[in-house]
């Protein structure tokens, strides 16, 4: 089977996982799954495959060495822990099946500290299950060609990168292997960690994770809180949880510009650093250098962490060009876990759109990644953000 543990997934799902149970433990929320791809053929048998990974899904609970890990990590409260070793996903929340149109439908709606749990697990799983074939003939030898080719880039520029590849990768072997093999050429102060919780048990190296869209986009939906004062309320919340911890925020849920609104001095100087995710990387960056500057903080005390559709050679350009002035890292996910000749990645997202019985939405700086099944709501929410 394709996922045989429940610390196979992004540790952002757990550190999520933990403020939804604290904080939202009566909201309820829909997951969509989306393929971004045009003319994917989705066949009878890829979707009875995703049904039984499902079903088998549904078996697992956290063993005993990886809750005393999850344990361990400092900023997991102790109850937390304690509900992840209760912890099971409960098969009647999730279903997948096919459109007349063909097209592939996967939701999960529950509790959302549950059902956000679905996520990367449904990603991982439609990703193998669609590449089995692919890449039972892909060109091995070629994929670890270009990873060695990578860890060159990485050591000659330097970079400062996490492996964010969980969701878009080929297969959990190939993964492993890519994981395996960065932990082994790179020293920890450049290979940082990575994403994937049970990879980061399993090498000793850092597990990265701290915050996504469907966590500013709650509160979208809690009555005592204003849409316009949505992710300020997120923000803070992350700050009270963690006190100190996992200190970087997402930056795109809402759009940029709302973004620095919201991202006052007060927030500029609690937070580590900003996460980017969508739009010019560069115009992202310098605006977030001058947003710095404007209320007095030195740049270098804080950090862009870049993770929107990166490779290597783009890294290493975007490392030249903001390390002088600002801590840089990145998020690197497709191209290191998806990079074969002759085989094009899915573009595939769960995301939540329905929250407590209302829509939510995700506006993004590149429209193709905004995601709202309510036109007037987003049209709406689009107006509240501009004030």
């Amino acid at each position: 089977m394709i996922i045989n543990s429940l610390l196979d997934q992004d540790m952002y799902k757990l550190s999520m996982g933990a403020v939804f149970l604290h904080r939202f433990s009566d909201s309820w929320g829909r997951y969509v799954f989306k393929c971004r791809n045009q003319g994917i053929i989705w066949k009878d048998e890829m979707l009875a495959d995703i049904n039984r990974e499902l079903d088998h899904l549904s078996t697992l609970t956290f063993t005993g060495d990886e809750i005393e890990y999850l344990g361990g990590i400092r900023y997991m409260k102790k109850g937390y822990i304690e509900f992840l070793r209760m912890f099971r996903l409960d098969r009647k929340y999730v279903r997948a099946w096919k459109e007349s149109t063909g097209e592939l439908r996967v939701e999960a709606e529950g509790p959302i500290f549950l059902v956000s749990m679905f996520e990367i697990f449904v990603l991982a799983i439609v990703n193998e299950v669609y590449f089995r074939d692919a890449f039972a003939a892909a060109d091995k030898d070629s994929g670890s060609a270009r990873l060695e080719e990578k860890i060159i880039i990485a050591r000659e520029a330097g970079l400062r990168f996490s492996d964010f590849g969980t969701r878009r990768r080929i297969s959990a072997a190939w993964q492993e292997k890519v994981v395996e093999r960065l932990a082994d050429a790179l020293p920890r102060d450049l290979f940082t960690g990575t994403s994937n919780v049970f990879l980061a048990m399993k090498y000793g190296i850092t597990p990265i994770g701290t915050m996504a869209h469907e966590y500013i986009q709650l509160p979208q939906a809690i009555d005592e809180v204003t849409l316009a004062s949505s992710q300020k309320y997120a923000l803070q919340l992350w700050v009270d949880e963690y006190r100190g911890d996992l200190g970087y925020a997402l930056s795109d849920t809402l759009g940029f510009d709302k973004f620095l609104r919201d991202f006052d001095r007060y927030f500029a100087k609690l937070y580590d650093g900003v996460r980017h995710d969508s739009g010019d990387p560069f115009a992202w960056g310098h605006r977030m250098i001058d947003h710095y500057r404007s209320f007095g903080i030195e740049p270098l005390t804080k950090h862009l962490i870049f993770s929107d559709g990166l490779d290597f050679p783009l890294a290493a350009r975007l490392h030249r060009e903001f390390s002088p002035e600002i801590g840089v890292g990145f998020g690197i996910g497709t191209n290191l876990t998806n990079d074969f000749p002759g085989i094009v990645p899915l573009q595939i997202v769960m995301k939540l759109v329905e929250a407590n019985g209302r829509p939510v939405a995700k506006i993004s700086e590149n429209p193709g990644k905004t995601m709202c099944e309510d036109q007037n709501f987003l049209s709406y929410l689009k107006e509240v953000i501009k004030k």
